[in-house]
């Protein structure tokens, strides 16, 4: 099946009030182009879910999205790097819920697995635990967390081939191959569009059934380009000489 669609078209059936997942740590490994077209479309009250907010400083990423107040809940386990979602939820205009890391990714595994929740004794003695049953085993008490599952995945890959099968480089391995697997509708955004048998299935680092949209996102070329740029600006990298 080839499952290739226009970024426009699948970005045109969110509607206000979905749950959106999205890949990435700091921008990296982000599925940057759906980030922009949904920024655009202005569909708002969003709960959003993503491990962290933005690339330190804002203006990049998740960010636009807290800036023009879209996001009605944010889901995450950090959220001080992003000014944007500081403001907001100083206005009275963001709710976050957080959980530590592990738990959050383990909450996303066993919606992924159908799984009826996590047992983790994580927590306990903190405000993490208000609110949440309690179970013990073997003399020990954990928490029980339930899965967590979204309308819309979006997840960012090197490529694809046409019938879905996603393969990861580098830091894009964080959040995207769990996300994937725990949502109604799950779309890649890649770097490159292959066709089937071109990505060693060695190197497949999320399967085709998972996914039911395939986007194109920005070529390697400009990928690198977008973060050089950020890079300069933000005093990480230093700006190639000019010829004079």
């Amino acid at each position: 099946m080839n499952k290739v669609m226009q970024l426009d078209d699948v970005v045109a059936g969110i509607e206000d009030g979905a749950t959106i997942m999205f890949g990435g740590f700091l921008g990296v490994g982000s599925p940057l182009k759906s980030i922009e077209k949904i920024v655009a479309k202005g569909v708002k009250d969003l709960t959003v879910v993503s491990v962290v907010n933005s690339y330190p400083g804002g203006g990049f990423d998740l960010a636009p999205l807290f800036a023009k107040r879209q996001v009605k809940k944010f889901i995450t386990a950090h959220t001080g790097t992003c000014p944007e979602a500081i403001e907001a939820l100083k206005a009275g205009d963001l709710e976050i819920e957080f959980f530590p890391m592990g738990t959050w990714i383990e909450k996303i595994r066993a919606a992924g697995a159908g799984l009826g929740g996590v047992l983790t004794p994580i927590g306990l003695g903190t405000l993490v635990e208000e609110g949440k049953r309690h179970i013990e085993i073997d003399g020990r008490t954990y928490l029980i967390e339930m899965p967590l599952r979204a309308d819309y995945a979006f997840i960012a890959g090197a490529r694809a081939d046409t019938s879905g099968n996603v393969e990861y480089r580098g830091v894009s391995l964080n959040s995207n191959p769990v996300i994937a697997t725990a949502a109604d509708f799950t779309v890649a955004e890649v770097n490159e569009i292959v066709p089937v048998g071109e990505i060693d299935p060695a190197r497949v680092g999320t399967p085709c059934v998972f996914v039911k949209a395939v986007v194109q996102g920005h070529s390697p070329a400009e990928h690198q380009s977008i973060f050089e740029r950020l890079w300069v600006n933000t005093g990480r990298l230093q700006a190639p000489a000019t010829a004079a």
